[in-house]
Order: C-alpha cells, then sequence, then structure tokens
C-alpha cells in the first residue's frame, strides 16, 4: 500500500534528486564552464543529505572545504585560463567502450548488494540534539593528533612536489 510522503522524505528525495540530475550534468556536459556550475549544486546537495543525516560537522566541511576551496578553485582556474570556455570535449567511443562496460558492471553489483540487504531502519535517539563537532575536534586534539600531522605533512610534501614539477615545464 503506498502511504503519503512525509515531509523529511520529500526533503530527502528532492537533495538526490538535485545531487544526481546535477551530476549528470556534470559528466555530460561539453562545455567546462557549466560543468563547474553544476558541480557547485552536487556539492550543495550531498552537503543537505548530510544535514538530514545528523552529521553537522560533515555538512560544515562539504561547504567549506569543497564549495568554498575547491569549487571556487576550480571556477578561478577555468575563468582565467585563455580560450578554455570555448573548447568542445570529445572523445572516441574506443575510449569510452572499457570504462563504460565497467560502469555497468558496478552499477549492476550495486543494484544487486541495494536489493538483497534487509534494510531495517536505526533507531536513533535525536533528542538531546547533540553537535558531533566538538567530539571530533576533541578526538583531532587527543586521540588522533599524531595521524591528523603525519596527513598534513604528507599534503604539504605533495603540493611541493606538485609544485617541482610543475616548474621543470
Amino acid at each position: 500500500m503506498l502511504s503519503l510522503l512525509t515531509l523529511a522524505d520529500f526533503i530527502f528525495y528532492s537533495f538526490a534528486l538535485i545531487v544526481i540530475l546535477s551530476a549528470c550534468v556534470v559528466v555530460f556536459s561539453k562545455n567546462i564552464l557549466y560543468s563547474a556550475f553544476a558541480l557547485l549544486f552536487t556539492f550543495f546537495g550531498v552537503a543537505g543529505l548530510y544535514v538530514l543525516l545528523s552529521a553537522d560537522f560533515l555538512a560544515i566541511t562539504q561547504l567549506l572545504i569543497y564549495v568554498g576551496g575547491i569549487l571556487v578553485l576550480i571556477l578561478f582556474g577555468v575563468m582565467l585560463t585563455n580560450n578554455v570556455i570555448s573548447v568542445d570535449i570529445k572523445s572516441d567511443a574506443i575510449q569510452t567502450l572499457p570504462a563504460s562496460i565497467i560502469v555497468a558492471i558496478l552499477a549492476g553489483t550495486l543494484c544487486g548488494l541495494m536489493y538483497s540487504t534487509d534494510w531495517l531502519p536505526a533507531k536513533v535517539n535525536i533528542s538531546n540534539n547533540i553537535s558531533t563537532a566538538s567530539e571530533i575536534g576533541k578526538a583531532f586534539i587527543t586521540t588522533w593528533l599524531l595521524p591528523f600531522e603525519i596527513a598534513s605533512v604528507v599534503l604539504l610534501v605533495a603540493l611541493i612536489g606538485a609544485v617541482m614539477i610543475a616548474r621543470k615545464k
């Protein structure tokens, strides 16, 4: 029997539709500027899904890092590069055939797993409304300080390596 959608279900399906449609525009658009702006909607939709999952830290991180940092960097790179906006993206069918086969296999596996899994809703108590950001901050300062600093040093070394490779050309 069909039941009416609740407001939370409607919001979830709206965000999911925004993410799927804008991701399709990112992939299939021949204009790189349109792809970059569609990526903006994809990132916002994913942040909305994180909010619905009560993952406030991930939602804020999604907005600050991806929308605020990476997407703005991509847009500046596209807009400041000469003659990139008018270039059409062309690909041969021979190059896309293996990727299409792999995507079809992965999509079939994902659909099979989705239908074979018994999806039972979890009993979550959200009445206390505690933010996860403070707990994650405490964990970064105490338990995970050394791995966090090691990851930052590795990223710094990768950035320096990328600059050195780009300078040689």
